[in-house]
């Protein structure tokens, strides 16, 4: 096996062990999977949610755009707040948010008042994601840190794949309010095991006040860049739209250009000049664009063009997580001890393996045909995404764990986003074939990811040389 290089910045900490380790591990994975799954539990209500309270169906969306929104502008300015306060702390403070967020969403009688308590509850989920990979990072050893990744992504998996079943299952036998109060009692446990957090050994906290002027810009380039980017993609106010795109550009310069200087950058483009780190980051974003090429356009493909029921529909999504969750064994193994180099750009290949086989499906394809093929991309993924993650903590100091930390994320929402947009564009542009499209260009870009990714092997041939 390729061993791999030892990190110059390796913690100062070494993880917690035992009983603690298991608690705090559990409090981390609990929040983390309320995040996503509330994410994704509210798609399933919409129609519900737009009849009782007298919204249309256009604007109902906004439950869901409001909570994803307000997570990725907040990402990284809370990043960089978890270095200030403590990543324990904040995460515990994120909690906190979320359940009064989901005590307003459960009351709330009008939608603006709904998306508004969704934007709070997007700040409290970006307060739990922004800072989760970092708090594994100290809650392992350093020679397990691949170990806790995996699991992370475990639970990242299960929190997306389980959001519609679990949904369904509350609505049969309750009203969409239900899906909101009962993330008070898990809430409140993930809150309980936290206390855990405080075994940890002393994490090295950044000084100084957080650069309000640096984070009003960092939400204004990705708040005005998405939202005109989506704009554009739906063919909808396109002067607006490019006046918004423009807007998001140049504030994303203006904060490049002040934030390269800095010693604790807002968005961290100290860690980016790493050239380990900017390539595992582009790594990550390219790969969860392609994931979400795939994962909006298929059900289209399978409910309109193969005419399958909804139900079936998201049966034969169901192979993607469980792909991603049964290469959790063995990436746990291999993660410490092989280079993301080999690892990610395996995964990625069989990604787009899978992706290029659903793109030749046949004209009347069997469940089988649809299921296995659906498997191998999901088990690339999950082969592809903890030895990514992992290469991108190690390669940043631990003094900027939290930086690093909010990067993992902004590669996997910021992908998720322009994928989805991608979709919406090729809906746009192509009257017939838009999701054969999809698949096609899901399969290229996870194939140009595996490349980018193998591109690390050389960058290390030239550091050992």
């Amino acid at each position: 096996m390729t061993q791999l290089p030892t990190s110059q910045s390796a913690p100062v900490v070494d993880g917690l062990h035992g009983a603690a380790r298991n608690m705090a591990m559990l409090a981390v994975a609990l929040s983390v999977f309320l995040a996503l799954l509330d994410y994704a539990i509210a798609n399933v209500a919409l129609p519900d949610i737009a009849r009782d309270l007298n919204a249309s169906s256009s604007s109902s969306i906004w439950v869901v755009n409001a909570y994803q929104m307000a997570s990725l502008v907040s990402l990284l300015p809370l990043a960089a707040l978890g270095s200030r306060v403590g990543f324990a702390r904040l995460c515990q403070v994120g909690i906190i948010i979320f359940m009064v967020s989901s005590l307003f969403c459960a009351t709330a009688t009008s939608l603006p008042i709904l998306a508004g308590a969704r934007v709070l509850q997007g700040i409290g989920g970006a307060c739990i994601m922004s800072v989760n990979i970092a708090l594994v990072r100290f809650i392992y050893p350093h020679a397990e840190i691949g170990r806790g990744i995996a699991l992370n992504g475990v639970v990242v998996a299960l929190g997306v794949a389980l959001g519609p079943t679990a949904a369904a299952a509350i609505l049969t036998i309750g009203s969409w309010p239900w899906l909101f109060w009962i993330n008070l009692p898990f809430g409140a446990l993930a809150l309980a095991l936290g206390m855990a957090f405080y075994a940890l050994p002393k994490v090295p906290r950044t000084s100084g006040s957080l650069d309000i002027t640096g984070s009003i810009l960092c939400m204004l380039a990705f708040g005005a860049s998405v939202m005109g980017g989506d704009g554009l993609a739906h063919s909808q106010n396109t002067a607006i739209s490019c006046a918004l795109l423009l807007a998001g550009l140049a504030a994303g310069v203006l904060l490049v250009r002040r934030e390269a200087e800095a010693p604790q950058p807002i968005l961290p483009v100290d860690l980016l000049k790493n050239p380990e780190f900017a390539v595992a980051f582009i790594t990550g974003f390219c790969g969860f664009v392609a994931s979400n090429f795939y994962i909006v356009s298929m059900p289209f493909t399978l409910h309109n063009t193969l005419g399958l029921s909804s139900a079936a529909t998201g049966l034969l999504i169901t192979p993607w997580p469980l792909g991603i969750m049964c290469a959790a064994p063995l990436i746990r193994r291999v993660a410490d001890k092989v280079s993301a180099g080999v690892l990610s750009s395996i995964g990625l290949s069989t990604t787009a393996l899978g992706f290029f086989l659903l793109w030749l499906l046949p004209a009347h394809p069997s469940v089988w045909d649809i299921a296995w093929r659906t498997g191998v991309a999901g088990w690339g993924f999950g082969f592809f995404q903890p030895p990514n993650n992992r290469a991108m903590m190690v390669a940043a100091p631990h003094t900027r764990a939290g930086g690093a930390s909010g990067m993992v994320q902004v590669a996997r929402q910021a992908g998720q986003t322009l994928g989805a947009m991608g979709v919406a564009a090729f809906f746009t542009w192509f009257a017939q074939g838009a999701t054969q499209k999809c698949l096609l260009m899901a399969g290229c870009v996870a194939l140009f990811a595996a490349t980018l990714s193998a591109s690390r092997l050389f960058l290390n041939t030239k550091k050992a040389a």
